[in-house]
């Protein structure tokens, strides 16, 4: 083979600094640097790939494809979360308050926080607050209550996640439990209030979801409601579907859909949920005798009590309606999806199946606009793992005569597919399950290539949304 000659190499070279000099061939990035930048953060409430996996099985099969499976660049997060009582201490658990935060300022906070640090509850500036001091429009879309942990993270400041109004800021109790108070938070001590009260004081352009009870409390001042505060604000209250569609674009929006969460899509059938495995008493004798009845298998059906609910996907399409009009400076959207974890903590995996499916809608939603506004970064994750385990429809010890069954509570679905999906929940024996310690998946359209690397801790995702938006930059 003949040696490659200088004079060749030099006219190689030559043609391709004429191929990327030429018009079009930078075309995808000359284009999105013509939008502006714009950020549209999803995040499914405990959404690790177990829950993605029994979603995908059972809405599209084995073989099928999610949207959220369609997504370029991928990636994964790792959650943490500090104590307390001592913040250089790792705790390796996390709630949504505190991974939330993480998510949404950058910083490793302790387990029920909203915005504030561990320790010293001082208040950190969230990625929202500073796009909109750089004069991005902002938006907040959640299916639980608006002042729940997730959405709260990005506009509120509080000790503790419960203080949602302010008839909850002091001595707060559940069923006779004390749960905590935010003293320092009232506004008379100087503080800026609950979370109902700040997100109503809030510059947002744009709140959507459940949580109504929280805003027709009195203010701490009393006089007038929380909503009544946010109408005075500048806000639109709206309290319908049909309300909020028909609502123009240009406008500031409260959507109050439900009292609190939320309903869910899908249930199972009859309402049933886990249920135990009833071992014979043999079978209590010795774990190799007599046999096992495990729950009848079931398929997930329509909720009844979702009735006219707007979808996560209608409330993504008004948000972006709203943040996308005459926006020349770009915008931040949150969107949760709640009730992936509201319903694992009920041990109901056709709750959280049909909450992802609304995940996936409310994604196609998000690509579909990012692919009219090229410079759209859509990052979609999880704030923590959750409780599910996809095991054995049938125990592969079951063919040596073994009765073997799962000490936790068990769904047993009958798929479209034909097949059985065994979704099992062993966090505790308690009303409720747990969260559990596992890294997340980090998921974004083709506009986070190059700038999602393969691992990142859920702060360092606080910086990812930052150096997009532009946030260091002088306008």
């Amino acid at each position: 083979m003949q040696p490659i000659s200088n004079s060749f190499k030099r006219l190689y070279l030559a043609a391709l600094v004429l191929c990327i000099a030429a018009p079009g061939f930078n075309a995808l990035a000359s284009d999105e640097a013509s939008y502006p930048p714009n950020v549209i953060l999803i995040i499914g409430d405990g959404m690790d790939d177990v829950q993605i996996s029994i979603a995908r099985n059972y809405l599209v099969g084995a073989n099928g494809r999610l949207i959220l499976d369609s997504l370029p660049v991928r990636s994964t997060a790792q959650v943490l979360t500090v104590d307390e009582e001592n913040p250089d201490l790792p705790v390796y658990v996390a709630d949504s308050a505190n991974s939330a935060t993480s998510i949404s300022t950058g910083i490793v906070t302790s387990r029920g926080r909203i915005g504030t640090r561990a320790g010293s509850d001082e208040d950190v500036v969230t990625i929202l607050e500073q796009a909109q001091q750089k004069g991005l429009k902002t938006g907040l879309v959640a299916t639980s209550s608006v002042t729940d942990a997730t959405p709260a993270s990005f506009a509120a400041h509080v000790k503790l996640r419960m203080c949602a109004d302010p008839a909850n800021m002091i001595d707060i109790t559940y069923m006779g439990v004390a749960l905590g108070s935010c003293p320092d938070d009232l506004i008379a001590n100087g503080g800026p209030g609950s979370i109902s009260e700040q997100l109503a004081n809030s510059g947002v352009d744009v709140i959507l979801g459940g949580g109504s009870k929280h805003f027709e409390t009195p203010t701490e001042a009393g006089g007038e409601s929380v909503s009544d505060l946010a109408r005075r604000n500048g806000f639109e209250v709206v309290t319908t579907g049909d309300e909020l569609a028909s609502l123009p674009a240009g406008k500031r929006v409260l959507g109050l859909f439900g009292e609190s969460t939320l309903p869910v899509r899908t249930r199972g059938e009859d309402g049933r949920g886990a249920e135990k495995a009833d071992p014979s008493l043999l079978n209590s004798v010795h774990w190799y005798l007599g046999s096992v009845e495990l729950p009848e298998p079931m398929k997930c059906e329509a909720n009844p009590d979702y009735g006219n609910t707007p979808s996560l996907k209608a409330m993504t399409d008004a948000a972006l309606l709203q943040l996308g009009h005459e926006n020349k400076n770009g915008f931040f959207l949150m969107i949760e999806s709640a009730s992936i974890d509201k319903q694992a903590h009920a041990r109901n995996a056709c709750g959280s199946i049909g909450e992802l499916e609304q995940l996936n809608e409310a994604l196609e939603s998000a690509l579909a606009f990012a692919e009219k506004n090229p410079n759209t970064l859509i990052l979609v994750t999880a704030d923590h793992g959750h409780a599910a385990q996809i095991i054995p429809y049938e125990s592969l010890f079951g063919q040596f005569g073994a009765p073997v069954y799962s000490l936790g509570q068990i769904v047993r679905l009958m798929t479209p597919e034909g097949a059985g999906l065994a979704v099992n929940y062993a966090t505790n024996d308690f009303m409720m399950e747990e969260h559990t310690g596992a890294q997340v998946p980090l998921m974004a359209n083709e506009v986070g290539r190059g700038l999602v690397p393969g691992m990142v801790t859920q702060p360092e995702i606080y910086g990812l949304m930052f150096e997009h938006l532009g946030l260091g930059t002088e306008k």
